[in-house]
C-alpha cells in the first residue's frame, strides 16, 4: 500500500489538474500571502510584462522560503503545479494530502524518472496550468545562485517549453515584526529551450542573479549527467 500511494504521489493524469486543485491554491494563496505574509512583509512585483500569455512556459524561481510557491502563483496569477522532493510526500498523512491539493507532485530527487516527464507533460496538455520548479532544489537563504540542478533544462528541451526566470529576495530570515519585512518578486525575459543544456543553465543563473542582486556561482564540478539528476 505504501507503494502504491508513492506511485500516485508521483504520477498525475491531466484530470488530476481540476478546478478543486486550481480553488483550494486560490485559497492557499489568499491566506498564505495576503493574510500571513501580508501581515509581515510588503511584497512588490515587478516585471510581470515578461510573463508571456499566449504560451505555456516553466515558472522558474531560486527558493528562500515556503511562501514561494504561493509567491509565484500571485507574481503569475495562474494555477501552477510544482515539483516536490519525495521526501516531503513521506512525512506524514496530513502534509502528503495537502500537497496533493494544491497539485504538488512528487519527484526522485536522484535521476529524472519517466513518471516525472509524464506528468510534466500532463500538466501542459491541460487549459490553464503551469509547470513549477526549483532550478536550486531545497531553499537557499546564501544569497548565491548556485548548485542548480540539471532536470529543468532537461525537462525544457524534452517538452520544447520555454523557461521563466524568477527572483525571490527578502525572506532569506523570516521576519515576525508587524509590516517590517519587504518580499521582492521580479520577473525575467524568457528563457528559449533552444539551446544547449549548459546555456539554459547559465542563462538561468545569470538572471536570477542579476534580477536578485545574488552572487551567481557559474557550474559545480562534480555536478553528473543532466539526465541522471533533477530538481526541488
Amino acid at each position: 500500500m505504501a507503494e502504491q500511494t508513492k506511485k500516485n504521489y508521483t504520477s498525475r493524469k491531466v484530470s488530476d489538474f481540476n478546478q478543486d486543485k486550481i480553488d483550494f491554491q486560490k485559497f492557499g494563496r489568499w491566506l498564505v500571502i495576503r493574510v500571513f505574509a501580508g501581515l509581515f512583509y510588503k511584497i512588490e512585483y515587478s516585471g510581470r510584462e515578461n510573463i508571456p500569455q499566449d504560451k505555456r512556459f516553466i515558472v522558474a524561481p531560486n527558493h528562500i522560503s515556503y511562501f514561494d510557491p504561493f509567491l509565484m502563483g500571485e507574481a503569475t496569477d495562474r494555477p501552477i503545479a510544482f515539483m516536490g522532493k519525495k521526501e516531503l510526500f513521506e512525512v506524514n498523512e496530513l502534509l502528503s494530502k495537502t500537497l496533493d491539493r494544491l497539485a504538488c507532485f512528487a519527484v526522485n530527487r536522484e535521476k529524472l524518472e519517466v513518471s516525472t516527464i509524464k506528468t510534466a507533460l500532463n500538466i501542459f496538455k491541460t487549459d490553464k496550468w503551469l509547470l513549477g520548479i526549483f532550478p536550486q532544489g531545497g531553499i537557499r537563504r546564501n544569497k548565491k545562485i548556485e548548485k542548480i540542478n540539471k532536470g529543468f533544462a532537461v525537462l525544457a528541451k524534452q517538452m520544447k517549453t520555454d523557461i521563466l526566470p524568477v527572483s525571490i529576495t527578502g525572506c532569506e530570515q523570516y521576519n515576525w515584526i508587524p509590516f517590517a519585512g519587504k518580499i521582492k518578486i521580479s520577473v525575467g525575459e524568457i528563457i528559449s529551450y533552444d539551446q544547449e543544456y549548459e546555456d539554459i543553465i547559465n542563462e538561468w543563473g545569470q538572471k536570477v542573479a542579476d534580477l536578485s542582486g545574488y552572487e551567481y556561482v557559474k557550474d559545480n564540478p562534480k555536478k553528473e549527467n543532466p539526465v541522471q539528476k533533477t530538481m526541488v
